[in-house]
């Protein structure tokens, strides 16, 4: 290892599916990522919470979401006020009752992050009084891509902050903002500035909003996908599959779950032209992160030019499952879709990506990217919780097998121990700054990945997850999953992920013990997190749910049997 202390940083995309770059099974161009992933370590047991600020809580604290102050999203928080209101961990920002990565490193490192926040919309829980020097983010939880709309009175508020001061989008934003590549300008903006950073090595968090919808992307990057998407999201998910095996990433004979989808037809039943436009917004999906891929090269590249990429370690990954719009209407009260959209936005086919237009791609390209998993975001199933990761750190990744492919089981909790250790900065502990907070709950990866341990968490730890009513509960390869009705059985289910990583048999009638000991230890999650149990969706929430049946049902199981 180098004796300077190593640069981190963490790239953070919004919604990634699990196989949509080239080196975890997907067909997007993706080169640098690739190259990030096939160089260093790519990692298949990574997990985060379902959705994206209980993540982004999670991954700068290091513990529960329910105690970092995320205990639910905001935005739906609000929708259950009776229940919420006023509750420990339930605050809707990043809480002071943690310290985040940011606060400790500094001043010792130069902190800087541009891209996406929703810790906290006010002042107060700004990314510039939790500890980062430098910061230009978007504040809420979406936003266009474009510079589209930007009054405060929109559905979608284009808010932004820079340094603690509300940035006046009309007049300070370029005219061809794309969020992708403006935040990645301003990450090399402040990564440049030596003046500031005074030859330390920085904490840098790169947190795009791509590939969240609405789907928007430049056109001539849209047409480099001009057909590839024509056979269908089921196609699709048979070729991810296929690839994702090839690349080592799921193993030989694994078993998918079943697709299921809120659409009225499925690809078999649609005619040419609704064919053609589901494949052009998917097409626009795959140019989102294709841009991505390349303003990640772009950071790489600087590095390189400064000689300071051998020195860093480099983090990327998705902040949950894909997005297959299960509870579509949370963030808008229910008003997302309809007349919002109608009124301001213009999705004739040949508009599909530009900045007057609003699309997403819907539950069943989502299950491609999720697959072999069950279900996307916002479920606690694997779909929605087992994301793509990648680590490349040069002088680690001379340790380590020559696959790359690290199957353990870890969790996004683990990356501020895994940061501090590397940085050799310990966590102050229960007292920070004056004020008490919660220790960590994850564990560094860094003696597994030096071949000191054999695990990184034993037998005995236990890892519980919960949102919008969804909850689980994992020791070792054994999972309880709870699905309020009517989306699941509304009981305890039992899956042996060792053998079943697509949760398709519920083993709880041949493991009675193990589904009591799993329910035990989830009364002790709630009881050390002060996690409100719930049992409601909120109002405006879709239901309906079926398998795909007929001639799709007929590809699903061939997919199962390439698999197989």
């Amino acid at each position: 290892m180098p004796s300077r202390k190593p640069n981190f940083l963490v790239i953070v995309a919004d919604d990634l599916g699990f196989t949509d770059i080239g080196c975890f099974g997907g067909e997007i161009e993706t080169p640098n990522l690739d190259r990030l992933g096939r160089d260093g370590l790519r990692f298949a047991g990574f997990h985060t919470a379902s959705a994206c600020s209980p993540t982004r809580s999670m991954l700068l604290s290091g513990t529960d979401n329910h105690l970092a102050g995320l205990g639910q999203m905001a935005e739906y928080a609000r929708g259950f006020p009776e229940k919420f209101e006023g509750k420990p961990g339930y605050e809707g920002y990043l809480n002071f009752r943690v310290a985040a990565l940011s606060e400790i490193l500094t001043p010792e490192y130069y902190t800087l992050i541009s891209g996406k926040w929703h810790l906290g919309l006010d002042e107060p829980y700004w990314p510039d009084k939790r500890g980062f020097e430098k910061s230009f983010t978007l504040l809420p939880g979406a936003g266009n891509h474009y510079k589209f709309e930007t009054s405060e009175k929109h559905f979608m508020p284009f808010l932004y902050q820079e340094n603690g001061r509300r940035v006046n989008v009309d007049k300070e934003l370029p005219e061809d903002f794309y969020s992708t590549k403006y935040f990645t300008d301003k990450f090399l903006e402040y990564l440049d500035d030596k003046e500031q950073r005074k030859d330390r090595p920085f904490l840098g968090f790169l947190t795009y909003t791509a590939p969240h919808w609405p789907l928007q992307a430049p056109q001539n990057t849209i047409k480099k996908y001009r057909g590839v998407y024509s056979k269908g999201p089921l196609a699709l998910r048979n070729d991810r599959l296929r690839h994702a095996e090839r690349e080592g990433i799921i193993e030989k004979g694994v078993v998918p779950h079943l697709v299921e989808t809120k659409q009225d037809k499925v690809w078999d039943e649609l005619d040419d032209e609704a064919k053609e436009y589901a494949s052009r917004v998917m097409e626009t999906y795959a140019a989102m992160v294709d841009e991505l891929d390349k303003n990640v090269g772009r950071v790489l590249k600087r590095l390189e030019e400064t000689s300071e990429l051998e020195n860093t370690v480099v983090l990327f990954m998705s902040d949950n499952g894909a997005e297959g719009m299960l509870l579509e209407a949370l963030p808008f009260n229910g008003k997302l879709f309809g007349d919002k959209i109608s009124s301001k936005y213009n999705n004739r086919f040949d508009n599909i990506g530009n900045k007057d237009s609003f699309v997403y791609y819907g539950d069943l390209w989502a299950q491609a990217a999720t697959a072999p998993r069950h279900m996307y975001k916002m479920w606690a199933t694997e779909g929605g919780i087992n994301c793509p990761l990648i680590l490349n750190y040069p002088p680690l990744n001379k340790q380590q097998k020559k696959e790359g492919v690290v199957s353990e089981f870890t969790t996004v909790m683990d990356i501020l121990p895994t940061i501090l250790d590397l940085a050799k900065i310990q966590h102050p502990g229960h007292i920070f700054q004056g004020r008490n907070v919660h220790i960590p709950r994850g564990k560094t990866w860094m003696p597994y990945l030096e071949k000191a341990s054999d695990y990184v968490h034993d037998e005995n730890t236990v890892t519980g997850w919960e949102l919008f009513g969804q909850r689980a509960i994992r020791k070792g390869s054994f999972k309880a999953v709870y699905i309020p009705e009517p989306l699941g059985t509304g009981k305890w289910q039992l899956f042996d992920l060792s053998k079943d990583l697509g949760e398709t048999t519920d083993v709880s009638t041949g493991f009675p013990e193990k589904l009591s000991d799993l329910v035990g230890y989830w009364s002790v999650y709630v009881a050390e997190t002060g996690l409100v149990e719930i049992n409601e969706y909120p109002e405006g929430t879709e239901y309906c749910r079926t398998i795909v049946e007929g001639n799709s049902s007929q590809e699903i199981e061939s997919v199962t049997q390439s698999a197989v």
